[in-house]
């Protein structure tokens, strides 16, 4: 236990951790609210009937989801907004959320595909209207197929926020790593990181479990 004070809690460890955690949920709550609306927006253009734009998304989707997230960080901040003076947290939520938007995209994309047409052309046939069509027969078939697959995206994202540090973020994988190598006690500091990622997986989970329940 006292191994365990000296790491995590002595000389205010505990609120440097608690730093880095709030940078962490700080960058993946907003990558997840402007990810997901951009890829609602990028698998609109990508299932539309506008040549342009439906070609824009599919090159959109194939590179950001092919190309390794440090790379597109360190390309957006070393490259394209080096000069702006935006701050390194502005520039990774504007990662993650490209990022994520790919993502999205390609989910609703495969969640609409995956919708029953008959149903579909049963309310058309009842007198539903396309907009109530869209409303009560096609967005809750979509959000019902894509819950499962949404879910491991938001997991993803807080695991792929780990590399902020390489463009100065301390977040909670750098203050980790600086208590480690501080306390000289790699093993137990990393476990403990570890274990802090898993704790926000699972909050994710039951946050999704209880949106079930309440239904």
């Amino acid at each position: 236990m006292e191994l365990i004070y000296n790491i995590f809690i002595k000389g205010g460890a505990w609120l440097t951790i608690l730093n880095g955690l709030w940078a962490t949920v700080q960058i993946s709550a907003l990558s997840l609210l402007f990810g997901t609306i951009l890829g609602a927006l990028i698998c609109f253009f990508r299932v539309g009937k506008i040549t342009p734009l439906k070609i824009f998304a599919q090159i959109y989707i194939a590179i950001i989801r092919g190309s390794p997230v440090l790379m597109l960080l360190m390309l957006l901040f070393y490259g394209v907004f080096a000069q702006s003076g935006l701050s390194p947290l502005i520039v990774a939520v504007i990662t993650f959320s490209l990022h994520t938007a790919a993502h999205v995209a390609e989910l609703l994309r495969s969640a609409l595909m995956a919708v029953d047409r008959g149903q579909v052309e049963a309310a058309r046939t009842l007198g539903f209207s396309k907009w109530q069509t869209v409303k009560l027969v096609i967005l809750p078939q979509i959000f019902h197929i894509s819950k499962p697959v949404y879910q491991s995206t938001i997991i993803n994202l807080i695991q792929w926020t780990s590399v902020v540090g390489y463009v100065t973020i301390t977040d909670l994988t750098r203050v980790i790593n600086n208590i480690a190598a501080r306390t000289m006690q790699p093993m137990i500091t990393i476990i403990g990181g570890i274990i802090i990622y898993l704790a926000l997986s699972y909050i994710v989970q039951g946050i999704f479990k209880l949106t079930e329940e309440k239904k």
